[in-house]
């Protein structure tokens, strides 16, 4: 018979890390800081550096390697590999260029003080990773892993990962005492073997056995077998010297050919929740606040210093890719921080006599304390990159993209921003009805995707004037905005409403809560995913239940007039009221928005002289829930009116000034 009360060497630390992980997160909550900073702030206060609660590191930092595991997994079961293989060039040539010109210049900075050539390319090493799992669990929390920058980030991640293989093997060719560019080159080859391995041979094998398994319907089953799959994967790469991250980012990669994969995942994530936790508070941990406060100036200075080699490098890095500036600051400032694998290198690095800058027990407490200080700053930091990229995009707005062909000869066209799996379903509606359309695009793949298909296509960033030029933005009709990143929809937006007044501009957005910023942006209408999934929900529950389809449609109309307050009096509207018997269907047809502060707000439709000046009829006007048809020459404009207007595309172009607000446009 067991005895009432069994020790557990670790209990004291369980209990102490949850205590104050949902103390110091609930605080962080009601002060409106995420979570993860007040897990670190919790290891802080808990650590060996204040209160000195937790005594058994090694139990934290070995629960912490399994909350790693845990949010790489499921992150690369939400990314699939098709998604992985399309930033194949931002991985090698992005991830390249940061990582090996962060360790030349570290190195070089160090030498130029006199720091022996070991110690200082070990430490380029330590300074050109970053946190895979901060960074990453704090995009996804923002629900911005597929966004151009998320995916940028996700692609010099996973070189760093890579490149950790190699430079735990260097460590002791950097200490001179073994190893040999042989070593190097094996080991290297067993990992890239593996990881092969992985992505073809298990990627047939995964996917069927899941299969069979969710028809057992035993869900215990499956949970089991994604959980084996996630640490077998990292367990098996980790023995080629490849990161138990990488492999486990690699085992979800392979789950998520399946289509029972979120099911299953969906189980797991609790137990990521509570050892992400433990992760961060271990982190936390590392700190010795007595160090840091007898040390402030030398702290600070690394601080800075690692800060600015980071977002430099990582800023070059993207740029040299192509992508505009506001992109690249973004990226940059997502990933100025030292990564955990850094402390991996630290450990490694003692084992052959090796220290940060060459300084010892001082040199690895300044680098632990400048880590830390770098991860709790992550946050701010990534919720400040759009806007600071903005700033930054109109000073210096980086290599133009080259538009690869003329400027389309098209009228009364759609522009299509974005052509991932939306724009590609929009472009070929398109394309079988006949309507003009062009395709904009930053990614090459996607533009060249996009003519193999028989379509118009244009790389360029839509928030430059000159992509939109070439896009034919003056003559065009409608804009469909349908990226990801959702600051760059805004500027799009933005950009399209005020060089064409008379264009239509749809958007896409993720939230309803985006809905009214990128209304007051310009755009006419916004179709925000996070509401479309809810009207596609219950209108299959109401048609199960044999609800006439004609009622299932008014109760969608009123939820879309409810929650999309921009379709009210929409112009959709004003063109069922026109559209038929026009000729060219409609192209020639526009309902033109006048906003607050436009000169046709407030002035009579003679004082406009549309008709005498601009060869355009005003066919009917829509105020409110009113249409007011074939309105006089005295009927006075005002803002909210939306004229139904005919007439050639040129025309809608030269009388653009009439609609033009008069705001600043970055």
């Amino acid at each position: 018979m067991l005895p009432l009360a069994v020790a557990l060497p670790f209990l004291q630390e369980v209990a102490v890390l949850l205590v104050a992980s949902v103390g110091i997160a609930y605080l962080c909550y009601r002060i409106r800081i995420v979570p993860i900073v007040g897990f670190l702030l919790a290891g802080v206060i808990v650590g060996p550096g204040a209160l000195g609660l937790v005594d058994d590191g090694d139990f934290v930092r070995q629960a912490a390697e399994v909350g790693v595991i845990l949010l790489l997994f499921t992150i690369g079961v939400e990314f699939s590999l098709e998604k992985l293989a399309r930033i194949g060039r931002a991985i090698f040539v992005g991830g390249g260029i940061q990582t090996l010109g962060t360790i030349a210049l570290v190195a070089g900075l160090l030498l130029a003080f006199g720091i022996g050539v070991g110690e200082a390319i070990f430490t380029g090493m330590l300074v050109a990773l970053s946190s895979t799992a901060i960074v990453l669990a704090l995009l996804a929390e923002r629900a911005e892993t597929d966004s151009p920058t998320g995916r940028l980030t996700l692609a010099v991640l996973i070189f760093q990962d890579l490149a950790v293989v190699v430079m735990v093997l260097l460590v002791p060719i950097l200490a001179g005492t073994g190893g040999s560019p042989l070593d190097v080159a094996w080991a290297l080859g067993k990992a890239v073997l593996v990881v092969v391995f992985v992505l073809v041979g298990a990627r047939r094998v995964i996917p069927w056995m899941l299969d069979r398994l969710a028809k057992t319907r035993r869900t215990e089953l499956l949970l089991l077998a994604v959980v084996a799959v996630c640490f077998g994967t990292a367990w098996l790469t980790s023995l080629a010297g490849v990161s138990l991250a990488l492999g486990a980012f690699l085992a979800g990669l392979v789950v998520s050919e399946s289509r029972y994969a979120e099911a299953a995942v969906a189980d797991i994530l609790p137990l990521k929740t509570v050892f992400n936790a433990v992760f961060f508070v271990s982190i936390g941990m590392l700190l010795n606040v007595g160090f840091v406060v007898s040390n402030i100036p030398l702290v600070l200075a690394a601080v800075v210093g690692v800060f600015v080699i980071k977002a430099v490098l990582v800023g070059v890095a993207i740029l040299a890719l192509r992508w505009p500036m506001r992109t690249a600051t973004a990226v940059a400032l997502a990933l100025a921080q030292v990564g955990e694998f850094s402390f991996v290198l630290v450990l490694e690095g003692q084992r052959f006599g090796l220290t940060p800058m060459g300084l010892g027990a001082a040199g690895e407490q300044t680098f632990v304390a400048a880590t830390v200080v770098l991860m709790l700053a992550t946050p701010w930091l990534l919720a400040a990159g759009p806007k600071l990229g903005e700033r930054f995009g109109r000073r210096w707005p980086g290599a133009e993209p080259e538009a690869h062909q003329e400027s389309v000869g098209l009228e009364d066209h759609t522009i299509v921003v974005g052509y991932g799996p939306a724009g590609q379903r929009l472009g070929r509606v398109l394309k079988n009805t006949g309507i003009p359309f062009v395709i904009v695009d930053l990614n090459p793949q996607n533009v060249e995707a996009a003519r193999e298909a028989g379509m118009h296509a244009l790389y360029g960033d839509v928030g430059r004037h000159h992509i939109l030029e070439h896009a034919g933005v003056e003559r065009a009709k409608v804009c469909v905005v349908a990226i990801n990143d959702r600051t760059a929809t805004e500027r799009a937006v933005r950009l399209a409403r005020y060089h064409n007044p008379t264009l239509q501009v749809i958007a896409r957005s993720r939230f309803i809560a985006d809905v009214e910023p990128l209304h007051e942006a310009g755009a006419d209408v916004v179709v925000p995913e996070e509401l479309e999934t809810a009207v596609r929900l219950f209108s299959q529950v109401l048609g199960a239940y044999l609800i006439p389809p004609d009622e299932v449609q008014r109760q969608v109309s009123l939820v879309r007039s409810g929650d999309y307050e921009v379709l009210r009096g929409s112009i959709q509207e004003a063109h069922l009221m026109v559209l038929q018997g026009l000729d060219e269907d409609g192209l020639h047809t526009r309902a033109v928005a006048v906003r607050e502060g436009a000169p046709a707000a407030g002035a009579t439709l003679g004082d406009l002289a549309l008709r005498r000046d601009h060869q355009l009829t005003v066919l009917a006007v829509r105020r409110g829930g009113q249409t007011i048809a074939s309105p006089a020459g005295d009927f006075r404009v005002e803002a909210g009116d939306r004229l139904v207007l005919v007439g050639a595309a040129t025309q809608f172009a030269a009388c653009a000034d009439l609609f033009r607000t008069p705001e600043p446009v970055g």
